[in-house]
């Protein structure tokens, strides 16, 4: 199927067109026409399936449809987000398919001057991107109307659960006019998102391109068990020598953050960290350092990741596994996107074997636990007693030859649509996990001398959570 059988005007087809897209992805195949036939949709994908464009090139359709009614421009559109950094990419994507269009566009985010927004509103716009907080500014203080809205998007919402927007939304819920277009994407559908799509959805069409709880096919994941203050001369061996030249790190809080930032950057690793206390200006700066290469290792807390598109992503390391076992999916989800394969790495202490086994459980899958030679874990063994469990026996070491097992994340392709509420059949129970003890050049690594306990950090400071 081409973008061309799809019944899109010709003038966003030719801005699909020169940025280099032929054809459509899974989940724009069944988006698309749903939305151009005015229903409402329920949508889980993972992030780099093309749901952005998914949403927004009928949403472009639509509008052009109904332009040139007269009079000053009121908001058609809106698109609501989680964080300032994807409601900046979905604007910048919005703005691209709209370049043939005659469509203003405005991006509003807290952290910044209100003032550009308020002036951009009385010149007119068409469409509006925004996160929850900046928008109930622009309402609180009468600068915007959203009476003449045709189309609501909310982008990431069971982010904005987590976050705690449950309150702004129902707010921004009472400005908007009951006859819409409502588009709700999530990448889990948990019980609480289903209760926000029963209250906002009017009998949507619902889209699952891969199965609501399961990790991306292209990513291979793996789990290494090491002590907590080991790790990060561990990760920076990792990055050293595999010649890593983009790696995201993922860590859970803003203390942690800057400290291993800190650290790698001493290990000779040029490295950024970006969370929720950075200015926006120092946030866009280090990820456009660390798009261009000009940051080999970008460490971050999951509320400043969220959204992050960036091409060609090979590594994702967990550091520190996330409180929640939602977001390894958010995680791992950064690489192995638009059908590149990529490699997602936990770090795991023998504190965080329960929380892995509540990501087995969500993933309806068993990750293989290696050790790394040169880095075993002290204390006593941990799954390996497990029933059933056994060492697998080192192969013969082979310099030129990476042996080690992977963990591909496979899962069944699911896709379902049709009218009705989201349901889950609910999470596999993973078999028992095994240990595989992986010497050092069977993954193409060597075992690197421990440094002196005063070099080293422990990063067990987990007291101030984003």
């Amino acid at each position: 199927m081409s973008f061309n059988e799809l019944g899109l005007s010709p003038h966003i087809l030719r801005a699909v067109k020169e940025l280099g897209y032929e054809q459509p992805t899974p989940i724009q195949q069944q988006a698309i026409p749903a939305i151009l036939a005015g229903q409402d949709v329920l949508g889980g994908a993972q992030t780099g399936t093309g749901k952005t464009a998914g949403f927004t090139l009928p949403m472009l359709h639509r509008l052009l449809a109904n332009h040139g009614r007269g009079g000053r421009r009121q908001v058609r559109a809106l698109v609501l987000t989680p964080t300032r950094e994807l409601a900046a990419q979905v604007g910048e994507s919005i703005i691209k398919y709209a370049h043939h269009l005659p469509f203003r566009t405005l991006i509003a985010y807290g952290g910044v001057s209100i003032k550009p927004n308020l002036d951009a509103i009385k010149l007119g716009v068409d469409i509006l991107v925004a996160t929850p907080g900046r928008l109930l500014d622009l309402l609180t203080q009468g600068a915007l109307t959203l009476s003449s809205l045709e189309v609501l998007v909310l982008d990431e919402a069971d982010r904005m659960l987590d976050m705690g927007f449950i309150t702004d939304i129902r707010r921004i819920m009472k400005a908007l006019p009951d006859e819409r277009q409502t588009l709700l994407f999530s990448a889990t559908f948990s019980n609480d998102i289903k209760a926000l799509a029963d209250d906002l959805l009017n009998d949507p069409t619902l889209i699952e391109v891969d199965p609501s709880n399961t990790a991306a096919d292209q990513v291979t994941q793996r789990v290494i068990q090491v002590d907590r203050e080991r790790r990060r001369e561990m990760l920076s061996h990792m990055i050293g020598r595999g010649n890593w030249q983009r790696v995201l790190v993922f860590v859970r809080t803003k203390q942690i953050a800057d400290r291993l930032a800190q650290q790698m950057q001493k290990d000779g690793l040029n490295t950024v960290a970006i969370h929720g206390d950075k200015s926006q200006g120092a946030r866009n700066r280090a990820l456009a350092d660390f798009r261009e290469g000009k940051v080999r290792v970008l460490v971050a807390t999951d509320i400043a990741a969220r959204g992050l598109d960036i091409d060609q992503l090979p590594h994702v390391i967990n550091f520190e596994l996330p409180q929640m076992a939602e977001d390894y999916i958010h995680r791992i989800g950064r690489t192995g996107r638009a059908g590149r394969g990529g490699e997602a790495i936990s770090l795991v202490s023998q504190d965080e074997l329960g929380q892995l086994k509540d990501i087995e459980a969500l993933i309806g899958q068993s990750l293989t636990v290696e050790i790394l030679e040169g880095y075993e874990p002290s204390g006593k063994p941990s799954r390996q007693t497990l029933p059933g469990s056994k060492p697998v026996q080192n192969p013969p070491r082979d310099r030129g030859h990476a042996n080690a097992k992977s963990n591909n994340a496979k899962g069944k392709p699911d896709a379902a649509k049709g009218k009705g509420k989201a349901k889950g059949d609910g999470p596999k129970k993973p078999a028992p996990a095994r240990k595989r003890e992986v010497v050092g050049e069977d993954i193409g690594f060597t075992p690197m001398r421990r440094l002196p306990k005063a070099q080293r950090d422990d990063y067990q400071d987990n007291s101030s959570e984003e």
